[in-house]
């Protein structure tokens, strides 16, 4: 969907209960955790979808004011109050204008990461598909994310092993950043996972840059490739579920090496086709 095309009608107020930088001091990338608390009695996002924020303006295009989504980041919770409370991953932005040179701060990203406790913003949504369970519990789980698509996978993770629970499926998850340090959830700062690393069924893959400073592209297919023998049999497997996350650019990139997995491009359209038919194949793109 276009920004355009989200209804912005409803809207909600939206109280910020902390914000927490989840990215080291030392990492070039300012990423950061918000926890907000919902003017409502219900407000039902789930891992897999987006919410909307509305930057007030007047704004330099014109516009009174801007509009983005943000992945929803862990499962729902509620204050003592009722109010129910949402967890997004807002990763400060920058923007160099492709004729003048100059940089600009992202409006809705900075305005986000420059908000403390107690500060007031508007909220929309939810929107998007959840990404959902399957019933049975010896079905396997493949999640493949970028940058700040790991978040949805951090609650569904959480989700299948701390409320689903005796999963016996396998459980993959592929995942790319720029360095170790930008590593969502998966440094220094913040390892999450780390709870389900010993889960006989649960496994991980980081992909990295392996020049970050020279903006050499994250390696998400060598590290795939380096799997290809798991990779294809899970592919294969009528009882796997399939959920991708991260930038657009990420779908380009996956049909690339999937289609050299499968032996030709033609093979893995079919294959993808069947999986997408049969409510397999999930994605959470933007940008």
């Amino acid at each position: 969907m276009r920004l355009s095309d989200f209804d912005t009608s409803q809207q909600y107020r939206a109280t910020v209960v902390s914000s927490s930088r989840i990215t080291p001091v030392e990492a070039a990338e300012d990423v950061r955790e918000l926890v907000l608390e919902v003017d409502a009695d219900e407000f039902p996002a789930a891992p897999g979808q987006v919410v909307g924020v509305l930057v007030p303006g007047p704004h330099a295009l014109g516009h009174k004011q801007h509009f983005r989504v943000y992945t929803v980041a862990d499962l729902p919770k509620r204050a003592e109050n009722g109010k129910p409370r949402i967890d997004i991953c807002v990763k400060r932005c920058h923007y160099i204008d492709d004729y003048s040179g100059e940089s600009y701060d992202g409006i809705a990203s900075n305005y986000l990461c420059d908000r403390a406790g107690g500060d007031v913003i508007t909220v929309t949504g939810p929107y998007g598909l959840p990404f959902t369970v399957p019933e049975d519990r010896s079905a396997n789980l493949l999640m493949i994310g970028m940058g700040t698509g790991i978040a949805p996978f951090r609650a569904f993770v959480r989700h299948i092993y701390e409320h689903v629970g005796e999963w016996r499926g396998k459980v993959r998850l592929f995942y790319g950043a720029r360095s170790g340090l930008e590593s969502l959830y998966m440094n220094d700062e913040r390892d999450d996972f780390a709870n389900y690393y010993d889960k006989p069924t649960f496994q991980a893959f980081k992909a990295l840059s392996p020049r970050p400073h020279w903006g050499v592209p994250i390696a998400l297919e060598t590290v795939l490739m380096a799997e290809k023998s798991e990779m294809w049999s899970l592919l294969c497997d009528r009882k796997t579920y399939v959920y991708v996350a991260g930038l657009k650019e990420i779908a380009a990139v996956l049909d690339k090496t999937l289609a050299s997995m499968a032996g030709g491009e033609e093979k893995w359209v079919e294959r993808k086709r069947q999986m997408v038919s049969e409510g397999r194949w999930t994605e959470l793109l933007y940008g």
